[in-house]
């Protein structure tokens, strides 16, 4: 992260602190359980007891004390304590008891920070000197939260906040979330009929209608075309298999409480597919490979299932079922840093297509559980490093949070709303390969090992529609807009003619729907603002007349008429530049 991220994340991680010492003083009961800074501000969770209730009338009041603690400007200061001591302090709350096993598990030191002389609690920091330096803060909103996010543990209640370092800052964030509720990917989804969720029956997945899967289609549709134009080969693996893959790959031990999986009749444990990996290094063993065979690209659009608590579900953003859009390259050693780059180029440009100019790189090196040897992560993270370095690349690092295969660079998109999305990945793996035994026959005839590249463009397919749905508030371009043209006649005398109009688009690939309803027509264009079709058509007398279109341009006031041939060769031209 860049420096001012880091203190931003401390001020709101103590404004946090300040949110908790409040609560205690006005509610002496509670139990304190978490509360950790976030992308967008902070939050806490607390056990109210049984005769308290909060609401956002409450918050107010809860603002009012804070005001006081900052205005004290009270020293905040870090002390090193052992299990023990900690497991004394926080008597009577299981929340922090859990927290203690959990880092007596991991074999870490215990820490706590003081607020003054009155409030104390179990935190690793880092944090701000003294409560005055915060300047800007305000409480958001009240929900509901299961501990650890498990809804067989107990409700919690979970007050929101954020807080800056101006007041000027503070207020053009409330504007930006003013914004991303009118781009709420679910409300747009739900205007435009794309898609719906069924957390009775289906909870963290996705309904596609109609229009919803076109635009998944297309979007697949241009993601084969790319990567077609770069020598890659599409396979598709199965969605259920044997346990014992995931234990030889070692997403098992790391992931297995997140995995689907279940006993056969002949006593055999199998998965629903967790990830692609697996079924990819099992079509590369099929049949010898030799060093000219390589790099192979194999790309597949995996449909994915694992298991998140309910509480971290958000429509498509955060889902139980996915497409991952895989692709594992199998390369020699010495292609390693092409290849690297290669992808990283196909990436970038990609995103342009899709509107998104403002990308950052971020290298994520080794992580504290991992497998393979410190040999293989330094050749790993040597060749990455050197791929970003040599190539003019500038990024970031950020320490431990690699794969716990491998090394990988992270691309995060910056939106229209400035809010950043972390989407494709590039993975140097060569920890999979050894696991799995795969070879290849090098020029001297002799077997080595390939370096596997897990590369993913979007991450998943859902969740970059989320985004993009978002950035351009359902406003797609041409190309990519589910429904193209909206067809209106002026009234029913027309309708012969606005169906001849319709069924000319549509036998072109130009998906269309029409409005031959007896409405007046500023009725009709008013109704179908919601579609956000990039074109609506007006037919009427004159138009029925001449074999003409009179079209109005998304967001566009001014109209323009042409001949019906010249409006579908104008479109299909648009799609051809993909505008």
């Amino acid at each position: 992260m860049e420096s001012k991220e880091i203190e931003l994340r401390t001020l709101r991680h103590s404004s946090e602190h300040v949110l908790a010492e409040a609560i205690l003083k006005l509610y002496p009961n509670t139990k304190m359980a978490m509360g950790p800074a976030t992308d967008e501000g902070f939050s806490g969770d607390f056990e109210f007891d049984e005769n308290t209730t909060i609401s956002l009338d409450d918050l107010p009041k809860i603002e009012k004390e804070m005001r006081k603690i900052i205005e004290s400007k009270a020293k905040i200061t870090r002390k090193e304590v052992s299990i023990a001591e900690a497991r004394k302090l926080f008597e009577g709350n299981e929340y922090k008891q859990d927290w203690i096993n959990e880092i007596e598990k991991r074999g870490e030191k215990v820490t706590v920070y003081y607020t003054g002389d009155s409030f104390v609690d179990l935190c690793a920091g880092p944090h701000v000197d003294n409560t005055g330096e915060i300047k800007a803060f305000k409480l958001t909103s009240v929900a509901g939260a299961y501990w650890h996010g498990d809804s067989n543990n107990k409700m919690l209640t979970r007050i929101y906040g954020t807080s800056f370092f101006t007041k000027e800052e503070l207020d053009e964030h409330f504007k930006m979330l003013e914004e991303a509720k009118k781009r709420d990917h679910r409300k747009i989804g739900k205007e435009m009929d794309l898609f719906h969720f069924n957390p009775e029956y289906a909870p963290g997945a996705i309904f596609w209608h109609d229009k919803g899967f076109k635009l998944y289609r297309s979007l697949i549709e241009y993601m084969r075309k790319r990567q077609d134009e770069n020598g890659y080969i599409e396979i598709s693996t199965p969605a259920v298999m044997d346990r014992v893959l995931w234990e030889t790959s070692g997403h098992w031990e790391k992931y297995g409480e997140h995995n689907y999986s279940g006993s056969t009749q002949d006593g055999r444990v199998f998965c629903i597919k967790p990830m692609n990996c697996p079924g990819g290094i099992l079509i590369y063993k099929q049949g010898l490979k030799s060093y000219k065979d390589l790099p192979l690209k194999m790309a597949e659009f995996g449909k994915v299932h694992r298991y998140e608590a309910s509480g971290t579900l958000s429509g498509l953003m955060r889902a139980r079922e996915f497409t991952q859009d895989d692709a594992h390259i199998f390369c020699t050693p010495e292609q390693l840093e092409d290849e690297c780059i290669t992808t990283l180029k196909l990436i970038l440009d990609i995103y342009k297509d899709f509107g998104f100019d403002e990308v950052k790189i971020v290298f994520a090196t080794r992580p504290e559980k991992r497998i393979g040897s410190d040999e293989i992560w330094d050749i790993t993270e040597n060749a990455l490093s050197n791929a970003l370095k040599n190539h003019g690349y500038e990024f970031e690092v950020h320490e431990g949070d690699g794969a716990f295969y491998g090394p990988k660079l992270e691309l995060h998109l910056k939106d229209s709303l400035k809010r950043s999305w972390q989407c494709g990945t590039v993975q140097v793996d060569m920890n999979l390969p050894e696991r799995f035994d795969i070879t290849y026959v090098d020029k001297d005839n002799e077997k080595r090992r390939p370096v596997m590249i897990h590369r993913a463009l979007f991450g998943s397919i859902e969740r970059f529609l989320g985004i993009l749905i978002e950035n351009v508030e359902g406003k797609f371009p041409l190309w990519l807009a589910p429904l193209k043209v909206n067809v209106l006649t002026v009234s029913e005398n027309f309708n012969e003619y606005g169906k001849k109009v319709l069924d000319a688009l549509n036998k072109e690939g130009l998906f269309s729907e029409g409005d031959f309803s007896n409405e007046k027509i500023g009725y009709k264009i008013r109704a179908h603002i919601q579609d956000r079709a990039p074109y609506t058509l007006i037919l009427g007398a004159k138009e029925a007349g001449s074999n003409t279109v009179t079209l109005k341009k998304r967001g566009e006031e001014k109209q323009e008429v042409l001949t019906l041939d010249e409006f579908i060769n104008k479109l299909k031209l648009e799609i051809q530049n993909k505008k």
